[in-house]
């Protein structure tokens, strides 16, 4: 299983801005080893987030993500207490899921 996400949600006014940085290799499938073979894709497919459980934000990434991706995204209606889930599925099945309380 890939390293947790470090994830930070703080509350300004009527809304929440999360920074989440996530730590994957983000491999296009275009590089070649040492040897002089492919080095096999590796990405995040699919991130999604919710507040309080409810979905907030779901993408669709492709191969073209820099390795250990950072996203920032805003959630209105968030508060101070509020709980922000963030998660992500690669292409080969991985899976991560983290969670962060809104400041």
């Amino acid at each position: 299983m890939a390293d947790p996400m470090r994830i930070r949600a703080q509350a300004a006014g009527d809304k929440a801005t999360v920074r989440v940085l996530m730590s994957h290799e983000m491999e296009t499938g275009q590089r070649k080893d040492s040897a002089g073979k492919a080095i096999p894709a590796w990405f995040i497919q699919e991130v999604s987030a919710t507040h309080n459980g409810k979905p907030v934000l779901t993408a669709q990434w492709g191969p073209s993500v820099a390795k250990n991706p950072f996203l920032q995204f805003s959630v209105k209606g968030a508060k101070a207490g509020d709980k922000i889930s963030v998660s992500w599925t690669d292409n080969r099945g991985d899976k991560r899921s983290d969670e962060a309380t809104v400041s």
